[in-house]
């Protein structure tokens, strides 16, 4: 039990150090005692629950989901967006500009940087700001051509995002997947694609997003997708797709011929990248979520709120 002694100096040392904003050195001096003497009597004015500390701002709940997604899965950084009361086009919207920010604040060192596609990207693209980052190469990872939905296309977007850097960037003059093994061979050992593919592998950084195949899927909007290859999917277990490659609950590339016509880099190749950031929302998508991280596909993971929660509580 503290005497009065004891807590009134507590309180007179909590008082300079978390209201008049003194340092710790500041108050030892005062009190003719060491600097480890004030760290002791403030944590003991915590303990005593004489201080007690809140933080008042309704981000501290993402922080805490960040912090332990961060932990539950190894990933080195998870930044959560509140999406609380958004329609679902202005979600993808925050989405994009948090990504963009967080891209922006953390090219230092980056040389080249991969792509993929998809309507996230898209959206991430669309908020970037425009910069000089003209010693950045911009390098498609996955292919990307065809006559319908060219704005979600990773040339396109590659394209598009070295405009907003006014910089530099690769094409990959093939499609993300095509008819035959057979033409797949070909393409890949082009000089051109086997070139880009090769500097694909090498990229420092990459931004892809992932997808559910059986729930609002783009690949079947765009039309990659029959129905014929949705149930042999299904029956092959896949869960999500990043860069058009399919994977397992554990994050496996699955077993399937769709895996073998893509022409971009495989779901191992992703994997040796040094740092690939995941931008996805949706908590459709959680199972795919949750799969491609089991896999290590990811370093850093941008996501909603409610996807973040529910990743949590799986």
């Amino acid at each position: 039990m503290l005497n009065w002694e004891e807590r009134r100096l507590m309180v007179k040392v909590a008082k300079l150090y978390y209201f008049e904003g003194w340092t710790q050195a500041q108050i030892a001096a005062r009190n003719n005692v060491s600097r480890p003497v004030i760290s002791k009597l403030l944590n003991n004015a915590k303990k005593e629950g004489i201080v007690e500390i809140y933080i008042k701002d309704e981000t501290v709940q993402t922080v805490e989901l960040e912090q332990t997604l961060e932990k539950k899965y190894g990933l080195s950084e998870v930044i959560v967006v509140s999406t609380a009361g958004f329609a679902p086009d202005m979600a993808k919207r925050q989405l994009g500009k948090t990504a963009a920010s967080y891209i922006a604040k953390n090219l230092k060192g980056i040389k080249s940087l991969g792509i993929s596609w998809g309507t996230t990207l898209l959206s991430l693209i669309e908020e970037y700001p425009y910069e000089r980052r003209d010693d950045i190469n911009i390098v498609p990872i996955v292919g990307g051509m065809g006559s319908d939905y060219v704005h979600l296309h990773s040339n396109q977007l590659a394209f598009n995002l070295a405009q907003k850097m006014n910089t530099s960037c690769s094409y990959l003059y093939a499609p993300a997947m095509v008819e035959s093994d057979e033409l797949k061979e070909r393409l890949v050992n082009s000089k051109d694609i086997a070139h880009v593919l090769e500097r694909g592998r090498n990229v420092d950084m990459a931004l892809v997003g992932l997808g559910n195949p059986f729930k609002s899927s783009t690949m079947e909007t765009i039309g990659y997708l029959e129905e014929s290859d949705l149930a042999s999917l299904r029956k092959a277990g896949a869960v999500g797709d990043i860069s058009s490659r399919f994977f397992d609950a554990v994050g496996k590339e699955v077993d399937h011929p769709l895996n073998n016509r893509v022409i971009g880099l495989n779901l191992d190749e992703i994997r040796n990248i040094p740092e690939v950031i995941g931008i996805v929302e949706g908590s459709y998508k959680l199972e795919s979520i949750e799969a491609a991280l089991k896999g290590g596909y990811l370093n850093v993971l941008i996501t909603d709120d409610r996807t973040a929660q529910e990743l949590l509580e799986e």
